[in-house]
């Protein structure tokens, strides 16, 4: 029975956080090449397209359409505009991530090189927008599908592949293109299903005809030559037996419910078709997924297109040393595998899974442990409700070598928790190895907290955490909240403890790097971060008299050292808050001060974007120092320094130090006295390189001479991280 794991409970701290459009950040999965599956095709943003029509967000409120698309983002087109890619690979198939509106279905012709294709890819609304009304904070999700083309012909890198609407609005997220190889052939003494009856066709049931292949080819092959098949009931009793197909887009099963059997003597292998289901709800009662039960021990599943099931796999009893990999888990309405209890070396490697409705990858330990088992080098994007790989309960579990982007709502990119939902439970023992993943614009909003969880999340929500947990070489960039969350999720203070985080690159935290809420300990080491939103530490733990959490600086930590003064209020998105556009000039409206000012010609007047108006040092004293608060470290590489451009101004030179602090306190050189000529013929303008080695929250301009009058001028300093 699929039970809802996405019901968190903790009470409220402080405001609801809103994000503005402005503040949100994008960054291209393929910048992580190290994490994730090695996939068979290559990813477009349609954002990153040309396009005739409107494109959406960034967003990252619930309930948005560009808050579930990949990269927060995407193309809406209304009738006859079109979206155009540029093809990365040579190809012969696409797939397509796209969204209509509610109760609509339509189509999108295809362009190649301008040439329209007499095929269409079929849009529809039909398996989207699923209500799931018993999860509290739960609103209508799931806004995006998928669709497949074959193109019949070969295009190559550079070629231009376009859609164009036909009529119904379509949004289009992301292309996928890929060289799919030709059909395969039938292995020698294999069964073939046909030879039992079954319809290649799809018009005829080829349910008995498939448990017909499977009992004559005991201890062999049941062969799914290229078609449609379609099955009107589940299979049971399949043991010792290889189903395999000639290729994921070849042979198609059309059915919700493809096996489901509480046990198996093993020996399964399924391989190298396609399941496509037709749930288009979600009914946690209905065992509507491609298997639902057990494969039995030393099964696998590989080269799999699974799609509109409620759950790829879910799998309980003896699944000892499955091998789940080189699959694709598409548009579940619920999670995309889930090893539920009693898994005893299983490995899920090398997948790629793509809008599910709850956790795409879990391990739930009700009943027994699940044991040594790991979830390595998956690909995981847009789960749509709760997390992207959630770890509950089970002994000795290793999270590696992951790619997780775009959570949303209920879910952080990786939960390791105690959480327990029924009993009996079996909480975090051992070690559990979390190394190498990255998350890409992970963490969520949680409506039921009124707060955010991280991009990374522990979590002692049932029982406190007394596994070892080793976080290490972690890489989180663009949270919009948190990279590393420890919370007692349930609200009653048990304490998180024998954590390590080793080795993490956070870059554009919307909030903080550490949001401490249990009491425990952790021990941080060689934790780098840049553009930190808010601060470096939230630690503020729930309930207030539960405990305190320790940190210990391990070492080699840096960037992220302030912490959040005041636990009556969370910190708010956007002090600071990174921005995805390398041209952004990061002084622009942000706090400035100075040793000293002329009348009216404030400190301020240097970062208001005006290039006229100006800041002027007191007279007759230098040096004199000017200092903007840029909100966050930041690794800048550039300073343009301006005065008015007006002719007026005659030509000077200033003498200037450039310093750095990310504490406000502590400040060193970045670049030592040199004069910068300024002069009206060439704008008025002077460029300042900084050092590689950089990293500032806080610069200060030390003015100590000028030729033209005797204070300290600028009306306008501009920072970039861009050289």
């Amino acid at each position: 029975m699929h039970r809802t794991r996405s019901v968190r409970r903790m009470p409220a701290i402080g405001a609801v956080v809103a994000l503005s459009a402005g503040m949100l950040v994008t960054l291209a999965p393929a910048a992580h090449a190290a994490s994730g599956a090695t996939l068979p095709f290559t990813s477009v943003e349609a954002e990153s397209a040309t396009t005739t029509g409107t494109k959406i967000g960034p967003d990252y409120t619930q309930g948005t359409l560009a808050s579930e698309a990949s990269g927060r983002q995407a193309v809406r087109l209304t009738s006859g505009q079109r979206v155009e890619f540029t093809v990365p690979r040579a190809s012969n198939a696409v797939n397509v991530a796209y969204s209509v509106p509610d109760g609509q279905s339509g189509s999108l012709d295809v362009y190649v090189n301008g040439t329209k294709l007499a095929k269409t890819l079929p849009v529809t609304s039909k398996y989207s927008y699923i209500d799931t009304g018993w999860i509290p904070g739960a609103k209508t999700h799931h806004f995006f599908d998928n669709t497949r083309l074959l193109l019949g012909q070969s295009v190559q890198a550079g070629d231009k592949v376009a859609f164009e609407s036909t009529g119904t609005q379509v949004t289009v997220d992301v292309a996928d293109f890929e060289p799919v190889d030709a059909a395969a052939g039938q292995p020698a003494g294999s069964v073939s299903v046909t030879s039992k009856g079954a319809d290649p066709s799809g018009n005829g049931d080829s349910t008995q005809a498939f448990r017909d292949a499977i009992s004559a080819a005991q201890g062999g092959v049941v062969w799914i030559p290229p078609g449609d098949y379609k099955l009107t009931s589940s299979l049971s009793g399949v043991q010792n037996v290889t189903l395999q197909g000639a290729g994921s887009w070849y042979s198609v099963v059309h059915t919700s419910r493809f096996i489901d059997q509480s046990s198996s003597s093993g020996g399964v292998h399924i391989k190298d078709f396609a399941v496509i289901g037709e749930v288009t709800e979600r009914v946690d009662s209905n065992p509507d997924n491609f298997v639902n039960g057990s494969l039995g021990p030393n099964s696998s599943v590989s080269g799999m297109w699974l799609q509109h099931l409620k759950v790829g796999l879910w799998l309980m009893g003896n699944n000892d040393n499955l091998v789940v990999e080189n699959n694709r888990i598409l548009d579940t309405t619920a999670d995309g595998l889930n090893l539920n209890g009693n898994a005893r070396g299983v490995r899920v490697r090398n997948n790629f899974l793509r809008n599910q409705g709850d956790d795409a990858l879990a391990m739930w330990s009700l009943y027994s442990a699940d044991t040594n088992s790991s979830f390595e080098n998956n690909t995981i994007s847009q789960p749509n409700l709760a997390n992207g790989i959630a770890i509950y309960g089970g002994t000795d579990i290793a999270v590696k070598n992951n790619l997780v982007s775009d959570t949303n709502a209920l879910g952080s990119g990786i939960a390791i928790s105690n959480q327990k939902f029924l009993d009996p439970f079996s909480p975090l023992s051992g070690t559990i190895t979390v190394d190498g993943n990255t998350l890409v614009r992970a963490g969520a909003m949680n409506p039921n907290w009124n707060h955010p969880m991280g991009a990374l999340r522990v979590d002692s929500y049932d029982s406190a955490i007394n596994a070892t947990v080793d976080i290490t070489n972690t890489t989180v960039t663009d949270s919009p909240y948190s990279a590393f969350e420890f919370v007692s999720g349930g609200g009653q203070g048990y304490p998180v403890r024998n954590v390590t985080v080793d080795g993490a690159t956070v870059k554009n935290t919307g909030t903080v790097v550490v949001q401490a809420e249990a009491q425990g300990a952790a021990t941080f080491r060689n934790v780098t971060a840049t553009g930190v939103g808010a601060a470096g530490i939230y630690n503020c733990p729930y309930p207030a008299s539960s405990g305190t959490f320790t940190l210990t600086d391990g070492g080699g930590n840096s960037g992220w050292r302030s912490t959040w003064s005041d636990c009556s209020t969370w910190p708010q998105p956007g002090q600071g808050n990174p921005d995805p556009d390398p041209s952004r000039n990061l002084a622009k409206g942000r706090p400035a001060t100075a040793t000293g000012s002329q009348d009216v010609y404030t400190p301020g007047k240097a970062v208001d974007g005006d290039a006229n108006s100006y800041w002027e040092s007191t007279n007759n004293a230098f040096p004199q120092a000017w200092t903007v608060d840029l909100g966050s470290s930041y690794a800048v590489r550039r300073l343009v320094l301006k005065l008015p451009p007006s002719s007026a101004w005659g030509a000077r030179t200033q003498t200037i130090t450039v310093l750095g602090s990310t504490d406000g306190s502590n400040y060193s050189t970045a670049v030592g006295s040199a004069d910068y000529r300024f002069d009206p013929a060439s704008g008025n303008t002077a460029t300042v390189s900084l050092p590689a080695s950089t990293n500032l929250r806080y610069l200060r301009l030390s003015v100590s001479a000028n030729t033209g009058w005797p204070a300290g001028q600028f009306s306008e300093v501009e920072a970039y991280l861009t050289s």
